[in-house]
């Protein structure tokens, strides 16, 4: 977990809004997504590429991660698209409507091809039925791919599914995803909570993400930010907690049963604990 990223918080800003990648630079997510697609008007998107590219290149976005959502491989704005993102060098390239392992390795041989640098890494969206069937093959079939996000208002569309408290409809696909993420040891960043206003049901959302084991959420407000960056992090309790279960495995190495409040220690509660404390201490740099 040494080499652990914070990705509570990723927001995504339309590119072709100057002033909205001008308020970027203050908002305190850990990541953004440069929009070039949905967000983007069919004449605006020439110079929303060109001003999140100038973005990327500026050095003025501080510790966030910054990333470019181009438009989708079938559309007519893709190829230059992917050419100016691997030209800009951002931390990554957001492809939507990944839906095979052999796209990712299309998309990859594209970026090698363009010349991208070797920290820009490919973020694969997945937001249809058969992405979701084929998770497994999608995370695995590139090096290069770094984290899946999920598509949840493209996935309810395809379902013909209603968006509900709780996203029953969902839960297949979004355990699927996150299954396919772990055995293939990438992050997977949960899909965005659309009524802006309803705090409650955002912060319910982010709590249901953050149990069932996502690295965090992608957002479409800054009013976001803050509730995802607390949910997604651990909590006080847990990072003492982690702490003390460490403590107790250094002091007991050797005496075959080691407990912590009361409760048998073992292996597997040392390796979470370490995770707990390794997304820790990067959030601690991160906001320092």
């Amino acid at each position: 977990m040494s080499n652990y990223r914070p990705r509570r918080s990723v927001l995504y800003m339309p590119s072709s809004n100057e002033r909205a990648l001008e308020k970027a630079k203050t908002i305190p997510c850990d990541g953004l997504i440069l929009d070039l697609e949905d967000a983007v008007a069919p004449d605006a998107k020439p110079a929303a590429r060109d001003a999140a590219c100038a973005a990327v290149r500026s050095g003025e976005y501080g510790r966030r991660e910054l990333t470019i959502r181009i438009n989708a491989a079938d559309t007519e704005w893709h190829e230059a698209d992917m050419a100016a993102a691997c030209a800009a060098g951002p931390d990554a390239i957001v492809v939507p409507k990944v839906n095979s392992a052999a796209e990712v390795r299309t998309l990859v041989a594209a970026m090698e091809a363009h010349g991208a640098p070797e920290h820009t890494t490919l973020w694969a969206m997945v937001e249809t039925p058969v992405a979701m069937l084929d998770a497994l093959a999608i995370a695995t079939a590139s090096d290069r791919l770094s984290v899946l996000v999920m598509g949840t208002n493209d996935l309810a569309k395809e379902l013909y599914a209603e968006h509900v408290p709780g996203r029953q409809p969902l839960l297949t696909g979004l355990g699927l995803a996150l299954l396919a993420a772990r055995a293939a040891g990438k992050a997977i960043i949960d899909g965005v909570y659309n009524d802006v206003k309803n705090v409650d049901g955002f912060l319910a959302e982010c709590q249901q993400g953050r149990e069932m084991g996502f690295d965090g959420k992608t957002l479409i407000h800054p009013g976001q930010v803050a509730g995802a960056n607390e949910a997604f992090a651990p909590s006080e309790k847990a990072v003492e907690d982690a702490q003390g279960i460490l403590a107790a495995w250094e002091a007991g190495r050797g005496s075959g049963v080691v407990t912590y409040n009361g409760r048998m220690i073992e292996n597997l509660h040392v390796e979470s604990a370490e995770r707990i404390l390794a997304m820790h201490e990067a959030i601690t740099a991160l906001e320092a």
